[in-house]
C-alpha cells in the first residue's frame, strides 16, 4: 500500500502472528523468503504440498510453555499429551507417540518420551529459536513412521555464522502466576576469524500450578511442578561454503508424577481378566473410564517425581558445491545418554535409560534442467532398559536403518514433487521373545498448483509403511503412571497407511488463508485396545486392526486497518476403527481422539507496540473408546500486549500475558490423567528479552 510517502506490506506466514512493515518509498523493503528446514528441499511454506506450521520470533515467545506439547497445543491440527506441569508432547491429527517424530534441527531427539506421556521431551522451548511442524506426507523422509508428522527444533547451539561484531547475544527472564514459575534463560556466541563458540542456559523453577474454579481435588494439582536447568557448549568452523560444528548438551529436570495411584500395586492379568490384592472380583469389568475421575482414593505415599538427566553431543555440518553434480552436502548426528529415575519416598522405584545414536546425511544434486532433489540415508541405534518396580518395557536395542530420495519438477505454476524412502529394523529383546525383524517402503507424490497471484493449491498422495516399536512388541507389565496394565504382542506387523491431503492457501493480500482436509486409512493399524478393567486400572493389549482418520484444519486471516487483523481457525479429527468385530460392543471409537476446536484472534500493531485478544472454544468429545469417559467442552480466553523498544543501541522486548482469564476449569481429553491434571486455570505471564 502507498499513501505517497510511505510503502506499507503485510508478512503472513502460517502459524505465525502478521507483521507490518512500513518505510519510505525512497527504501524500498525486500523481503526474504520464508524456508522451512526439515522440508529437505529449503522451500517456502507456500510451496510445501502439505500444511507447515512455523513458529518464531514473536509468534513463538507469544505461544512458548514450559513444555513442547504446550507450546504447540493451540495451532490448528496440534494439540498435546498433558501430563501435569513436567511432560506434554505434541499430537497431530490424532497421531502421537511415535508417529510424531521430534527432531533438533534435523537430528532424532533420543530420550524416552514416545515410550510413555509422563516421560518428558528432551528440548527445551525457551531456548528454541523456530519451531516448524509438517504434516502428513512431507515428514516421510524422516521415517515411514511419521504419519503424523515431524517437529523440528531449531536452536543456535552451534553457530553457523560469525557475528558482525564479535559478540551478540540474549538474555530473558519469565514468571508465570499460575505455578510461581521463575524462569531465566541467556545465549551468547562469540567469534572471529573462521571460529565461532556459543554458551546458553536456562533454569526453570515451577511448584504445583493453580487449576480452574470448581474442582473437586482442590486448588492446585499434586505433583506437577517442574524444576529444569540445561546448559550448552558449542562451536563451530565457518568457511567461504559451509560450516562444521559441534555441541555438548546437558540438561536436569526435576518433575512431579501428577495422578501416580499406588492402589494398584500388586495387580496383574488373568487371561482377559485384571486381578487385585483386595479387590472385588466384581469391580473388574466396570466402566469407570481411563481416567482418575475422583480425588478421594486413600494414598498412603507421597506424589512421586522424576529425576532426569540427558548428556547430549551433537554434530552438524553443511557444504555448498563440494564437487561436481551436488550443489550442497547436509550432516547431523547426536549421541545421547538418558536416564531417569522415578523416586517415590525418597527411594528410586524404577530406572530407565536410553543410550542411542542417530545420524543422517543429505545431498542436494545440481539442477538438471526444471529437476531438482535430494538424496540421503540415516542409521539410528536405541539401547533402553528399565528396571525396578514398574520397568513395564522389557529391555531392547532398536536399530533401523533407511535411505531415502525426494526430487522436485517446476513447469511454470505447477511444481510437482516425489519421495521415496525405504527403511529396515531389528527389535532385539533380552528377554526369552523371539528378535523382531521388519521392513518398509514409503512414498509420496504430490502437486502445487498457483493458479492465481496469490493463490496455491497443494495435493499429495502418499502410502507409507510403519515398523512396530519395542514398547508395542514387548510391554508386559504395571504403569502407574498412566493407571495400565500394559501387554505387548510381538506378532505385530508393520502398518501400512494410504493419505491423501489438499490444502488451499492465500499467502499474500489483506486476507490470507491456509485451509486443509485429509484422509488417512491405515491398514493393520497397531493400538492399545482396553480388554479389562478393575477399578480405574486398565488392562491394555497392543492389537492390529485397520483405521481410518479422517479431519480440516485451517485459519483465515483478514486484515481489517493497517492496525487491527482478525484471524479465524479450528480443527477437527475424526478417528475410528473400519471393523468393529474384534471390540467389545462394536465400539468403533479409538481412545483419546481430540474433540473439535474453532477460535477467533484479533490482534493489533501500533509503531512499537503489538497485542492480541483470543477466544478458543474446545468442543464436547462424546465419541470414545471402551473403558473411556466423556469430556466436558470449554472456552478460554487469552489476551497478550508486547512492547519493542532499543535503549543506547541495545533491543528488547517486553510481553505480558494472560491465559485462561475467565479461570475456566477445564479438562484435555488427550491425556491419560485428565481428571487428576485439569489445565492450568487463570495465569499471568510477565517477561522481557534483551537482545544485544
Amino acid at each position: 500500500m502507498r499513501d505517497g510517502q510511505h510503502f506499507q506490506e503485510t508478512i503472513q506466514v502460517d502459524g505465525q502472528a502478521p507483521l507490518t512493515v512500513t518505510a519510505p518509498v525512497t527504501a524500498p523493503v525486500t523481503l526474504a523468503p520464508v524456508t522451512v528446514s526439515a522440508s529437505a528441499l529449503s522451500l517456502s511454506s507456500s510451496d510445501m504440498t502439505t500444511p507447515v506450521t512455523v513458529l518464531d520470533g514473536q509468534a513463538l515467545m507469544a505461544r512458548r510453555s514450559a513444555t513442547l506439547g504446550e507450546t504447540l497445543s493451540s495451532e490448528p491440527g496440534i494439540t498435546s499429551t498433558h501430563f501435569g506441569g513436567g511432560a506434554s508432547r505434541p499430537i497431530i491429527r490424532g497421531q502421537d507417540a511415535a508417529r510424531v517424530k521430534v527432531l533438533s534441527d534435523g537430528s532424532e531427539v533420543q530420550d524416552a518420551s514416545s515410550i510413555s506421556p509422563d516421560h518428558a521431551v528432551g528440548l527445551e522451548p525457551m531456548l528454541a529459536e523456530r519451531i516448524e511442524v509438517l504434516r502428513g506426507p512431507s515428514a516421510l523422509l524422516y521415517g515411514g513412521g511419521a504419519v503424523g508428522g515431524v517437529v523440528n527444533v531449531l536452536d543456535r547451539k552451534i553457530p553457523t555464522a560469525v557475528p558482525e561484531n564479535g559478540v551478540e547475544g540474549e538474555v530473558e527472564v519469565r514468571g508465570n502466576t499460575g505455578a510461581n514459575e521463575g524462569a531465566g534463560a541467556f545465549g551468547l556466541t562469540a567469534g572471529t576469524g573462521r571460529f565461532a563458540i556459543r554458551a546458553e542456559g536456562l533454569k526453570r523453577d515451577s511448584g504445583d500450578y493453580e487449576v480452574g474454579r470448581g474442582w473437586s481435588g482442590g486448588k492446585r494439582v499434586d505433583g506437577s511442578y517442574n524444576k529444569t536447568e540445561t546448559a550448552s557448549l558449542g562451536m563451530s568452523y565457518i568457511g567461504d561454503s559451509g560450516f562444521v560444528g559441534v555441541s555438548y548438551t546437558r540438561q536436569r529436570n526435576r518433575y512431579g508424577l501428577a495422578g501416580h495411584d499406588h492402589s494398584y500395586e500388586g495387580c496383574h492379568p488373568h487371561g482377559a481378566s485384571l486381578h487385585c490384592p483386595g479387590s472385588d472380583e466384581d469391580h473388574e469389568d466396570h466402566d469407570h473410564g481411563d481416567d482418575h475421575d475422583d480425588q478421594d482414593h486413600d494414598h498412603i505415599h507421597g506424589v512421586p517425581y522424576v529425576r532426569m538427566q540427558s548428556d547430549r553431543w551433537d554434530v552438524r555440518g553443511e557444504t555448498r558445491n563440494p564437487f561436481a553434480g551436488i550443489a550442497k552436502i547436509r550432516f547431523r548426528a547426536g549421541l545421547t545418554n538418558y536416564k531417569h529415575d522415578e523416586i517415590d519416598d525418597d527411594i528410586i522405584s524404577t530406572t530407565f535409560r536410553n543410550k542411542s545414536h542417530d545420524a543422517r546425511v543429505e545431498l542436494e544434486h545440481d539442477p538438471i534442467g526444471n529437476l531438482r532433489g535430494v538424496f540421503g540415508a540415516q542409521t539410528s541405534r536405541r539401547d533402553f532398559s528399565a528396571i525396578g518396580e514398574e520397568a513395564y518395557v522389557l529391555p531392547t536395542v532398536t536399530s533401523n536403518h533407511g535411505v531415502f530420495v525426494l526430487e522436485e519438477y517446476r513447469m511454470g505454476n505447477w511444481r510437482f514433487e516425489a519421495g521415496l524412502r525405504h527403511e529396515w529394523q531389528t527389535v532385539t529383546s533380552e528377554s526369552n521373545q523371539p528378535d523382531a525383524s521388519h521392513r518398509g517402503t514409503s512414498g509420496s507424490v504430490g502437486v502445487v498448483w498457483s493458479f492465481a497471484p496469490q493463490y496455491s493449491l497443494g495435493m499429495s498422495l502418499s502410502r507409507s509403511q510403519r515398523l512396530p516399536t519395542a514398547e508395542e512388541l514387548y510391554a508386559n507389565g504395571l504403569h502407574l503412571a498412566t493407571t495400565t496394565y500394559e501387554r505387548g504382542n510381538a506378532n505385530l506387523k508393520r502398518e501400512t497407511a494410504s493419505n491423501i491431503d489438499i490444502t488451499l492457501r492465500k499467502h499474500a493480500g489483506p486476507t490470507t488463508f491456509a485451509l486443509s482436509a485429509f484422509h488417512n486409512r491405515i491398514g493393520d493399524y497397531i493400538y492399545g485396545r482396553t480388554t479389562a478393567t478393575s477399578d480405574r486400572l486398565q488392562l491394555i493389549d497392543y492389537v492390529q486392526q485397520d483405521a481410518t482418520f479422517t479431519g480440516v484444519e485451517g485459519q483465515v486471516r483478514h486484515q481489517l486497518t493497517p492496525v487491527f487483523g482478525v484471524t479465524l481457525f479450528g480443527d477437527y479429527v475424526r478417528a475410528r476403527l473400519d471393523d468393529a468385530s474384534g471390540n467389545p460392543g462394536g465400539n468403533r471409537n479409538l481412545p483419546r481422539i481430540a474433540p473439535h476446536r474453532y477460535g477467533l484472534r484479533v490482534d493489533a500493531r501500533w509503531q512499537a507496540w503489538s497485542g492480541q485478544v483470543e477466544w478458543i472454544q474446545v468442543g464436547r468429545q462424546s465419541k470414545v473408546a471402551d473403558f473411556e469417559t466423556e469430556t466436558a467442552g470449554y472456552g478460554m480466553l487469552n489476551v497478550g500486549v508486547g512492547y519493542n523498544g532499543t535503549f543506547q543501541s541495545t533491543g528488547y522486548q517486553v510481553y505480558l500475558r494472560a491465559n485462561n482469564l475467565t479461570d475456566r476449569l477445564a479438562y484435555r481429553h488427550t491425556s491419560f490423567i485428565k481428571n487428576a491434571a485439569p489445565l492450568m486455570g487463570r495465569n499471568i505471564v510477565l517477561g522481557m528479552r534483551v537482545m544485544f
